[in-house]
């Protein structure tokens, strides 16, 4: 049997990580399995979805590279093949026009409540044996409901949370199409499954209870029933679930904050799945390993500190011309230009293992393309006329030494030792003059960089 798994989200707002990892699973099952993973936009929910979330779903799968090998299909563009099936339940008898009005289901519960049974539907439209219907109120739009089987039981070997049995009896009959003949969510997905030939369901296990009812549908289709996988929720930096309400963001708000999509991809892997103690692997790797064996049926907890950290490596392990047009485009943000010199890439690689996200990388670098600003609170705890002969000594000197960071080092060391200071004594002032801060990387690195004309130039701007 060929592998076909699906992701299967609503457009009725941005891909979440939720979302993101139940993609991530699946898409690499039907890797692993050397099979087809489907990409299925359920947009029946006409009043909610929009085209901005279709867009937003399709790029933050692109931006973490999920490449699906069939899609996207659209449920709206396959209405005629739900009406067509609907119409065959309906002529097979395991579908059935119900013309209860809204005030009388309404009164149907209020009843059930008064009663202390749980609200359901009764069946009263429901057809059988020597059962006499009513006659429908005039012009009433029906509904159409699916007849459950009122016996037995619905058992599955969830991939994920084990054996699950629910009885029957638990089950009213569903509305399958609504009475303007639009279908219904849980009836467009058994439809969907069954026309795509998906053999693995990977998806949230808030989606638990559809699956009995979506498991009867397809049996009353004479459809082969797929394996279910339900993946528990992910809760968030709080303990709290994440929704869409409460902590998750879209998947393109991580690209935003700086964050690289393989250190997304391989974090989103490891909420809820593990392989052994590795924490840091490819989605080669991953694909390689991945089962669904080692889903873990608990809760799975995010820790941004932990995304940074993952993040922190793979910045580290890109290459500086990967990272050139990234940083570019963050730098243009804050008004940056980096058409003139240094070369970007050279900046990039003295500061790419100090910092967490592309956002940081950005910031930290500013200043060598625009000179920086020094505050006053800076300026008095480095910059005092104590240093002043040093530094003019110092300036004397780089206008004549070579431009390496080994000469400009040397020319440090030789200002240091003829004035009878401590290296960060004259390294501190020259941080804050240079860059506007006390922090940076080997400041004779920052220096060269920087080059011979905007040192001296920035050092002689600065009043001691």
């Amino acid at each position: 049997m060929t592998v076909r798994t699906r992701f299967a989200p609503s457009p009725t707002g941005f891909l979440h990580i939720g979302g993101a990892r139940t993609a991530l699973f699946s898409w690499a099952y039907a890797k692993k399995h050397k099979g087809s993973f489907i990409l299925r936009v359920e947009d029946t929910d006409v009043a909610r979805s929009t085209p901005e979330a279709v867009q937003a779903i399709l790029d933050g799968m692109h931006w973490l590279g999920l490449d699906y090998d069939e899609g996207p299909f659209y449920q709206m563009q396959r209405m005629p093949r739900y009406k067509e099936v609907l119409q065959k339940m309906l002529d097979e008898g395991t579908a059935y026009y119900c013309y209860a009005g809204k005030e009388e289901l309404d009164a149907m519960r209020e009843s059930q409540l008064q009663q202390g049974l749980k609200p359901r539907y009764d069946g009263r439209w429901r057809p059988e044996e020597g059962k006499v219907l009513p006659a429908p109120a005039q012009n009433a739009a029906p509904v159409i409901r699916f007849k459950n089987p009122k016996e037995g039981e619905v058992v599955w070997d969830d991939l994920v949370k084990g054996q699950i049995r629910i009885a029957n009896q638990e089950l009213d009959d569903l509305i399958i199409a609504r009475a303007d003949g639009t279908p219904t969510y849980n009836f467009c997905v058994v439809v969907d499954d069954n026309d795509m030939g998906i053999t693995q369901v990977i998806r949230g296990d808030d989606h638990v209870n559809n699956t009995p009812r979506q498991i009867n549908m397809l049996k009353a289709l004479g459809a082969t029933i797929p394996q279910y996988a339900h993946l528990s929720m992910i809760l968030g930096d709080d303990g709290q679930k994440l929704s869409k309400r409460h902590g998750a963001v879209s998947v393109m708000q991580y690209d935003e904050d700086g964050y690289l999509p393989e250190a997304v991809l391989n974090y989103l892997a490891r909420l809820g799945w593990s392989h052994g103690d590795d924490e840091i692997f490819s989605m080669q790797q991953f694909c390689e390993w991945f089962d669904l064996d080692h889903i873990t049926p608990s809760a799975a907890q995010f820790n941004t500190e932990k995304l940074k950290w993952l993040n922190a490596h793979y910045i580290k392990l890109a290459s500086n011309e990967r990272l050139v047009e990234d940083v570019t485009k963050r730098l243009a943000i804050r008004q940056v230009s980096v058409s003139a010199s240094p070369k970007l890439s050279k900046v990039i690689a003295l500061y790419k293992e100090r910092v967490h996200t592309l956002n940081e990388l950005a910031e930290s670098i500013v200043y060598f393309y625009k000179k920086p600003e020094i505050d006053a609170a800076t300026a008095e705890k480095h910059l005092n006329v104590e240093i002043k002969p040093a530094i003019e000594n110092l300036l004397a000197c780089l206008e004549q030494v070579e431009w390496t960071a080994e000469a400009i080092h040397h020319a440090l060391s030789e200002v240091v030792a003829a004035f009878a200071l401590k290296f960060p004594k004259i390294a501190m002032p020259l941080r804050v003059m240079l860059t506007g801060t006390a922090q940076s990387p080997s400041i004779d690195q920052v220096m060269c960089l920087l080059g011979r004309d905007e040192v001296l130039a920035r050092i002689k701007a600065v009043q001691l």
